[in-house]
């Protein structure tokens, strides 16, 4: 279902076929589920900001970008910025222990997409580019890391046992023509800011591990092989999450419910990093990071189940 017909579907159902009544407490039970206090929204554990002015959002319906002036729900998935409704300072904003690159399909529709919602929640350390514009990796990757299931994939676990395995002088495969010209960058979707001098040096909590970037591709599973096999991905060091249950709303049909969303396969990838990594007590750190995408949720759910969906 998609958010602006479940967003519909909630503004019209004092009109439904099953009755004053039903649609009446349809409407409260709307009110009152916020993510918080759902019973059976498995996000309810969440540490998040107040999702308040989400609410209001809903309420006035969409909203012109800032910046392009298309109307959208919530924010514009173009520009990567929330729309006129929704003040930037009232979006929280998520400190990442490393930075993250998300590699989109051209196939992938941007408004069905969650990796927006990394973009706009951490800003400075999420960096999205549209297949087949990426950057070449190969010169760093004793320090980058590709999320993707495989029979040569490790666990988070393991990143920094590894990735001593690969040394700035010999970074090319035996099987590789190491004398061959690399493949030219090109350009990304978005300008690239100029980093400052602090952004060089090494966060000391990541030497240890010598890893400071993940790779993400953002595509259904049946688009990915045209971008897991280009050359330019070609021997990153492979990552495998443990395994989840998705609470995306567009699940992949016929496809386990063990296949996230892009933002959850962030989510949980940086969770288990903090924890089996950094050797760190997860408090909630990077929850924010599902802002968005525990209100569309819950808000999507309530619709489905007010229409006898569910």
């Amino acid at each position: 279902m998609e958010l602006f017909t479940a967003l519909k579907l909630t503004m019209s159902l004092g009109s439904s076929t099953q009755g004053p009544k039903r649609s009446t407490e349809c409407l409260e039970s709307q009110e009152l589920q916020t993510p918080s206090s759902f019973q059976d929204n498995p996000l309810q554990q969440l540490q998040l900001a107040s999702q308040e002015v989400l609410e209001k959002a809903k309420k006035s319906g969409r909203s012109k970008c800032p910046r392009c002036s298309s109307s959208r729900m919530f924010y514009c998935y173009t520009c990567f910025v929330p729309v006129e409704t929704v003040p930037t300072k009232e979006i929280p904003t998520v400190k990442l222990p490393l930075k993250i690159d998300i590699i989109k399909h051209p196939n992938e529709t941007d408004g069905k997409s969650t990796a927006v919602h990394a973009k706009l929640l951490a800003p400075d350390d999420v960096t999205i580019y549209k297949y087949p514009c990426i950057p070449e990796y190969e010169e760093k990757r004793h320090e980058i890391a590709l999320i993707f299931p495989g029979p040569n994939s490790v666990s988070v676990k393991d990143i920094a046992f590894h990735l001593q395995k690969y040394t700035k002088k010999g970074v090319c495969n035996s099987d590789d023509d190491c004398s061959k010209e690399p493949v030219l960058k090109q350009a990304k979707i978005e300008p690239e800011e100029e980093k400052s001098p602090n952004e060089c040096i090494p966060s000391s909590r990541n030497e240890g591990t010598g890893l400071k970037k993940i790779i993400f591709i953002d595509s259904t599973w049946n688009q990915t092989n045209k971008i897991i096999t280009d050359e330019r991905l070609q021997g990153l060091l492979q990552i495998e999450l443990k395994t989840r249950k998705t609470c995306f709303w567009r699940h992949q049909k016929g496809k386990p419910d063990t296949y996230l969303s892009t933002i959850e396969a962030i989510y949980y990838f940086l969770v288990d990093y903090h924890q089996e990594v950094l050797k760190e007590n997860y408090k909630g750190q990077y929850d924010n990071l599902l802002f968005f995408f525990s209100f569309m949720y819950t808000l999507i759910k309530n619709a489905k189940c007010c229409a006898g969906k569910e």
